[in-house]
């Protein structure tokens, strides 16, 4: 097994054009358990971690610009004000070591359907920057994922950055599993107002063959919302949310959970996640997780 170890972008964009299968190594939490268990064999590994351009974070007209190599633990420090939704993700993700290791990058390029930090950059409206010697692009978060870990990363790309705007609204993320943390989610859900759209986001993870947006729930939702004079949610619109959340889910049965299990979960977090960002956005006052 070769190890490519690129100390800049450039010269890492070379080795992934030259190389195309070389397996990229971010922060390594899923692709060395795989190597140590024997469960995949790559004849290369091109290993990132030491090209600082993927480390670097930028504001660009009020847009965030997050570089794929910035660990769990930055977003959470330095995000958790502007970006809550994807900060609760991060504080799900395994153990702190985990997180001071694991990449949002590496995280986006497993396409793991199960990826905590999915969901709220489908629900935030990301866009995932994509490099490659031939040049960049933007690929919105709704279709980066194609499939069951697969992606729209081309064979000499590799993840730059996220781009997304600061949370213009309420944010909320929600995970189902036998801990709070340092276990696979049984699903997972985002949701993220943004009143000056009048718009309603949502992500859904482990709940599909990729994590995906209920559309028709976010339609519903921001077509009944009194945006300029919030009162109480009746318990009819709630439901009514959750379950348009659930029926938009395409589970399996698995070790973790079953389908019909799955997709109750989902109408219950979507239920919550709803109640609380709408109580902040009526009061002002941050709801918790």
């Amino acid at each position: 097994m070769d190890f490519l170890s690129p100390t800049s972008l450039p010269e890492a964009l070379r080795l992934r054009a030259e190389r195309p299968e070389a397996i990229p190594l971010a922060g390594g939490t899923d692709v060395m358990v795989e190597v140590n268990m024997d469960h995949r064999r790559p004849d290369a590994l091109l290993d990132l971690t030491a090209v600082p351009e993927l480390r670097e974070c930028s504001a660009d007209g009020g847009r965030l610009r997050i570089g794929a190599g910035v660990p769990y633990t930055r977003l959470i420090e330095e995000f958790g004000d502007r970006l809550p939704g994807l900060a609760m993700a991060a504080r799900t993700v395994g153990s702190p070591q985990i997180r001071n290791r694991g990449t949002l990058g590496g995280n986006l390029g497993s396409g793991s359907p199960a990826g905590d930090g999915h969901p709220p950059l489908l629900a935030a409206g990301a866009e995932v920057e994509l490099v490659s010697v031939r040049g960049s692009r933007l690929v919105p978060a709704a279709e980066f994922f194609t499939g069951p870990k697969r992606t729209a990363l081309a064979g000499d790309e590799l993840i730059a950055a996220v781009h997304l705007d600061p949370a213009g609204g309420p944010q909320q993320f929600a995970k189902v599993g036998t801990r709070n943390a340092m276990v696979i989610a049984v699903c997972t859900f985002a949701l993220a107002l943004h009143p000056a759209q009048r718009r309603v986001g949502t992500g859904v993870g482990s709940a599909g063959p990729t994590p995906f947006r209920a559309r028709e729930a976010e339609e519903f939702l921001a077509a009944e919302l009194d945006w300029d004079s919030p009162g109480a949610l009746p318990e009819s619109l709630t439901r009514r949310f959750g379950e348009l959340v659930a029926a938009a889910a395409r589970p399996i049965d698995d070790v973790r959970g079953t389908a019909d299990y799955r997709r109750h979960a989902l109408g219950v977090l979507a239920h919550r996640a709803l109640r609380r960002v709408w109580d902040e956005h009526r009061t002002g006052r941050p709801e918790c997780a």
